[in-house]
């Protein structure tokens, strides 16, 4: 039984399925689109809002530190998934590459997982966006009932029905075609990034040199009870965390760390690129330091604005152009944060919607799902299902309750897809490999290594999520999954085959 459960698909086989006319997804996307996605995810509500809140409770000016370290962890596992992609592009990113590398069902765990994860992403980010539209038209006189914005303080009970309207409409677009929904996310992505230069080259103008006076603040004891780590790592290493101070800037990264999360989505379109081997590491790399790059600079100008103590939780960008005597900025950004959402919520939709799609394909979801639109080449039958799923969702569910589920499985698939390439380096050293890993093992450990010690940070509550969604996972995997994968079947036949005593025909 053990060898059925990982028993791994070799990569000829998973591209030779994307040859399959009826299963095959249209290649229309270039580097600069796969850029353009990963900006486009990666820059959302942690450079309007993380930014602040880390400053002030966590690492002082020095955060800019803070997102140096969290964009070297994504670094590590950028350079990894960048080899993957290049190897296999195949739809299913981490799935894809682990059922290449480790097996079916260690393939099956982190397609079980990131379906959850980009399915609750989207939610907590169409949420966040009907909350900055809310704002917008609140500023104008137009109020929306209480009941239509979320949860109705009065009754307890709301549908918000900007999250779900913003859901249905990216469907519709993703359903359209993948070079329409470039499209839309390169302009949008172009209006986003220039609020971002906008807050920076203006915020310069603004900046006091004393307060950045001390950058690195004094270490202080965490309150009881505030601390973001678990009990396992203080346990595990024995030391009481701080904020502020050297060990404040690593409490920082931990945070800030989910800034970056979306960059590895760029993979899941590893199907639908022209020249994958050539624009996958191009689109995955060239994303991550764009956005590090922003995000370092718009944390040096922030607190170079505002005294890091005196830093907005809540918006602290616009509020620190409020403290300097120009409140005009405050509708900008909030305008900006508001159309910068908007791609984020798109892009995480279309990698739920590829792995979902990867995973029907392979026999282990409902073959009726890999099925892709006659004419616009798009998976459509789980674009629609899910996006209406996650439409619900959103206008039922609040932020607070989503947001805690989504950060666990982005760190384990870094952890999967850094062993996957050890792992298939020895075991496939013959596959062409346009761009490869370098200082292959020590980058997949420092990315394995780096990734856990983040996930160690998270709290209790969500190691404990995230291992019920696991169990059920496993449940639908031996019930469904195993009894239909076509691997499991291609060889029961082979097998079968072997076993026939001759026919007439051989004796």
């Amino acid at each position: 039984m053990s060898s059925t459960l990982f028993r791994t698909k070799k990569v000829e086989q998973s591209i030779l399925d994307t040859e399959e006319p009826e299963h095959a997804l249209k290649k229309s996307l270039s580097a600069l689109d796969l850029t353009v996605f990963g900006v486009g995810v990666i820059i959302g509500t942690g450079i309007f809002v993380l930014t602040g809140k880390v400053a002030k409770e966590n690492a002082g000016p020095s955060v800019a530190l803070a997102f140096i370290v969290a964009g070297v962890v994504c670094g590590l596992a950028a350079l990894c998934y960048a080899e993957f992609a290049s190897t296999v592009p195949v739809a299913g990113s981490a799935y894809t590459f682990s059922y290449a590398s480790l097996g079916e069902l260690p393939a099956w765990i982190i397609g079980w997982d990131l379906v959850l994860e980009f399915a609750l992403g989207t939610a907590v980010v169409a949420v966040g966006w009907s909350g900055y539209v809310r704002s917008l038209l609140d500023n104008a006189g137009w109020h929306l009932p209480a009941s239509l914005g979320g949860r109705d303080g009065a009754t307890g009970f709301g549908f918000d029905i900007l999250a779900a309207a913003l859901v249905l409409v990216l469907t519709a677009i993703l359903v359209v075609g993948m070079k329409l929904s470039a499209r839309v996310t390169t302009v949008v992505v172009a209006i986003k990034v220039a609020v971002v230069l906008i807050v920076i080259i203006a915020g310069a103008f603004f900046v006091t040199a004393d307060n950045y006076k001390p950058f690195i603040p004094k270490a202080q004891p965490q309150e009881a009870g505030t601390s973001i780590q678990s009990p396992l790592v203080q346990l595990m290493f024995g030391y009481a965390p701080t904020d502020f101070g050297v060990m404040g800037i690593f409490t920082a990264a931990s945070v800030v760390f989910f800034a970056f999360i979306g960059f590895d989505v760029v993979a899941t379109a590893a199907e639908e690129t022209k020249n994958p081997q050539r624009d996958m590491p191009r689109g995955i790399m060239g994303s991550l330091i764009i956005c590090t790059t922003l995000y370092v600079a718009v944390s040096i100008v922030v607190t170079g604005m505002q005294k890091y103590s005196q830093l907005s939780i809540d918006a602290p960008l616009a509020d620190a152009f409020k403290a300097t005597g120009h409140p005009w900025y405050a509708g900008v950004i909030s305008f900006g944060a508001a159309i910068g959402l908007t791609t984020v919520c798109l892009i995480l939709l279309l990698g739920q919607t590829r792995v979902f799609f990867a995973m029907s394909r392979d026999g282990l979801l409902p073959r009726f799902f890999s099925v892709v639109h006659p004419k616009f080449k798009t998976p459509y039958r789980p674009t629609i299902l899910l996006g209406v799923i996650i439409a619900i969702l959103a206008g039922f569910t609040s932020l607070s309750e989503l947001a805690e589920l989504v950060n666990i499985g982005t760190l384990f698939a870094f952890i999967v897809v850094a062993l996957g390439v050890i792992i298939l380096r020895r075991t496939r050293p013959d596959l062409h490999r346009a761009f490869r890993t370098p200082l292959v093992p020590l980058i997949p450990i420092l990315s394995v290594l780096a990734s856990l010690w983040l996930m160690l940070n998270l709290p209790a509550e969500t190691w404990l999520r995230f291992g019920v969604w696991m169990v059920l996972g496993f449940i639908v995997y031996f019930v469904y999954g195993r009894s239909h994968s076509r691997l499991g079947r291609t060889e029961e036949a082979t097998a079968g085959e072997a076993l026939k005593p001759p026919g007439r025909d051989g004796e």
